[in-house]
């Protein structure tokens, strides 16, 4: 009876036993990128894209500025920066796209400058989410 018992909670706890962003229906299953948690947002009421959507904007008003030349007057243009939130959590930039170097430098540093989080994941495993950018200065 003990082991009756055993087999059948075994049974049901395997069954229970669910990966957030993997789902499984007939003979197909599927995995779906899971993002990066900011930091304060691990125990947000919002989903964890929504936070991290919400902190990116919070980081990049709060660390925007314009670059100026050697005159003293602001250099305007555009920039695009594509990066990854690696299997570590930290920003990597991929690519810079841009036709003033002065701009894109200052939209490397701003990236640059993303705090350390929890990776994204996919089937549990930690994975790189790559990410793309853009400035206007």
């Amino acid at each position: 009876m003990k082991k009756l018992v055993l087999l059948c909670f075994l049974l049901f706890a395997g069954m229970t036993y669910a990966q957030e962003g993997v789902s499984v229906k007939g003979n197909t299953v599927s995995m779906k990128d899971m993002p990066p948690v900011w930091p304060g947002c691990e125990n947000s009421e919002q989903s964890s894209k929504a936070c991290f959507q919400q902190k990116l904007i919070e980081h990049l008003k709060a660390n925007y500025k314009y670059p100026r030349d050697e005159n003293g007057k602001i250099i305007r243009g555009k920039t695009v920066v594509s990066f990854n939130i690696n299997k570590e959590g930290k920003p990597e930039i991929l690519s810079v796209e841009g036709p003033k170097k002065e701009l894109n430098a200052e939209a490397k540093k701003i990236i640059m400058a993303i705090p350390q989080m929890e990776p994204g994941h996919r089937g549990g495993k930690p994975v790189a989410i790559k990410y793309k950018v853009p400035f206007t200065f």
